[in-house]
């Protein structure tokens, strides 16, 4: 075991504290949290200030104003808590290529970068296309 797997938080607390906080989701705001939507919401937010003429005309923001709602509040909760977590664990790095990665396919940013994004587009569909 290296000296990275000792300091990281225990598995079972972060998913006691992520199902506390799924509870308390629902009993406090009666509603499930989620990503998906905030994307869609946020690409809504920066069209309306890129491309305010074809935002107008797009029907899913019509139905569906893009705002900052508590959903788009808990996904930058979600940055800035596992920024913490690894923060004081000492696990944070910068890097681009994970060793797994670079173990299996070769230390370029450009292949990892393109399959990351593709597969961040399929989870996305995914989602979506699952209403969630």
């Amino acid at each position: 075991m290296n000296t990275t797997e000792k300091k990281a938080w225990s598995p079972y607390l972060a998913g006691a504290l992520s199902g506390l906080l799924s509870i308390l989701s629902v009993w406090v705001a009666g509603k499930y949290f989620g990503a998906s939507t905030t994307f869609v919401r946020s690409t809504g937010m920066i069209e309306r200030i890129l491309g305010p003429e074809r935002f107008a005309k797009m029907s899913y923001f019509i139905k569906e104003a893009p705002q900052i709602d508590w959903q788009w509040m808990f996904v930058i909760g979600i940055l800035i808590g596992s920024l913490v977590a690894s923060i004081t664990s000492r696990t944070f790095r910068w890097k681009g290529v994970p060793e797994m990665w670079e173990k299996s396919f070769g230390p370029g940013p450009l292949k990892r970068g393109i399959v990351a994004f593709l597969g961040g587009v399929i989870a996305m569909f995914g989602a979506r296309l699952a209403d969630g």
